[in-house]
């Protein structure tokens, strides 16, 4: 006789195969039936866990969002110059983005569908207010290009950062977490700093 499978998920790996699906298949493109499938338990077992498919979403997107925000309020992003503080912001995004790889991805994918991704794309919004804000404090003392439009500026940042989700991929045979950052703060400021006359 053999016995009934135990669901042996915890809210954890379940949001774990929710978010690999909602990139594979896109939020939208998933049903239950895919969530379970993929997690080899039932509907049933899934709802024993949250209430549906959005509060999959939003603990997803709350992960990416949190850990964003975190960076906001450690040291390097508090004191300093501000492109000082603007740099460390966007090397710590590239690691939490490349740390968190799954669930920035999901994040970014968001188009405002339902009341979750527009609470979201609110909170990204946010983010890239907050970093442009430190993008205008360099600017105004000095440490950056005076013909360079922050906003513009701050537009092609996330650009190149967000960009990353699509090709990196850990242990790809590439590149390392701190070397990509590294490039991307080099790439970025060294073209925004302004030339300073020896």
């Amino acid at each position: 006789m053999t016995t009934p499978k135990r669901d042996t998920y915890t809210p954890e790996t379940l949001l774990t195969v929710a978010v690999r699906i909602f990139n594979e298949r896109g939020y939208d493109g998933t049903s239950m039936e895919h969530l379970s499938r993929a997690a080899g338990i039932s509907k049933s077992s899934i709802y024993h866990h949250v209430a549906g498919k959005e509060e999959l979403l939003r603990r997803a997107v709350s992960r990416a969002l949190d850990a964003l925000f975190a960076i906001l309020d450690e040291d390097g992003a508090v004191a300093g110059r501000a492109v000082e503080r603007v740099e460390y912001v966007t090397r710590r995004t590239v690691e939490v983005l490349m740390a968190e790889l799954p669930y920035v991805t999901l994040l970014l994918r968001v188009r405002g569908n339902t009341k979750t991704e527009r609470w979201a794309m609110e909170r990204r919004r946010e983010f890239d207010q907050r970093v442009a804000d430190l993008l205008k404090a360099a600017a105004a003392e000095g440490d950056l290009r005076a013909d360079m439009d922050t906003r513009l500026a701050t537009r092609l940042l996330f650009g190149m950062v967000n960009s990353l989700v699509e090709w990196y991929r850990p242990h790809a045979g590439g590149y390392d977490g701190e070397q990509v950052a590294e490039a991307v703060v080099r790439m970025a400021f060294d073209g925004l700093r302004r030339d300073v006359p020896a």
